[in-house]
């Protein structure tokens, strides 16, 4: 049996983030290098991720990609095996968030949130996953796909359909040796939760207020969960959804 030490190290691993460059992200990144993965960050603004890549070290390389350019996809799992010449964790992060009446969503919107949270994740995932030995696959779900959340009906759906996604692929694809897995944040100190909150003083103090543990979230919260579920820790974890939230799920 490995020690707990050995059974958290990434040594020799390659996980790829999107949306790795920012906020949750980042913080995944930062987590799986220091347990020694190569991470490589996918996203679409060179100077975030030289960034970002400059602050967690010389096992961080970024691809600049726009995830939503779909047909782009196979050519951006060709560069990866290309110059890492593996993909052993693939995380779906990245994300958009459109606040607005439920009433008021238009299928622009509707189409800009599937195409980031739901196209790109499946693309993505189709494409990686002939590449991957073994390995994970990590969602970033969230709260508002278990419970009502004012203003952001959209993003629910979108978040609330990646967990379906999950489940479909590792009840049909788990006999590979991939686990597929997401984790669902709770309120989490962001610059996305800072912008939900922008508009409404109030909501910071009721999400305190209903949340057990009286606080927000740290991203480094995420990066753990990410971390476990990235790791041989959780190798007989498949089809589940973490959730990393203070208990707000649970609280009143």
């Amino acid at each position: 049996m490995k020690s707990y030490i050995d059974i958290f190290n990434l040594e020799g691993k390659v996980a790829v983030i999107t949306g790795g460059a920012t906020g949750l992200g980042f913080s995944m990144a930062q987590c799986l290098a220091g347990a020694n993965a190569t991470v490589v960050l996918i996203g679409r603004r060179e100077e975030e991720l030289e960034h970002a890549c400059g602050e967690i070290g010389e096992r961080a390389h970024y691809i600049r990609c726009d995830i939503t350019d779909f047909e782009g996809i196979p050519a951006l799992v060709e560069s990866i095996m290309h110059r890492f010449g593996r993909m052993d964790v693939l995380i779906n992060n990245a994300g958009i968030q459109i606040k607005k009446p439920a009433l008021s969503f238009e299928a622009q919107d509707l189409d800009r949130l599937f195409d980031v949270h739901l196209k790109a994740g499946y693309l993505l995932t189709k494409e990686s996953v002939p590449h991957m030995m073994g390995g994970s696959v990590i969602f970033l779900s969230s709260e508002t796909g278990f419970i009502g959340v004012t203003g952001v009906l959209g993003y629910s759906m979108a978040k609330s359909g990646t967990l379906g996604m999950m489940r479909s692929f590792a009840s049909e694809l788990s006999g590979t040796g991939i686990r597929f897995n997401a984790i669902v944040p709770g309120w989490t100190d962001t610059p996305m939760l800072r912008y939900s909150n922008a508009d409404d003083p109030g909501r910071a103090e009721r999400i305190i207020s209903r949340t057990p543990m009286g606080t927000f979230g740290q991203p480094e919260d995420i990066g753990w969960a990410a971390l476990y579920l990235a790791s041989d820790a959780s190798r007989f974890v498949t089809g589940t959804s973490l959730v990393v939230d203070g208990g707000a799920m649970i609280g009143f």
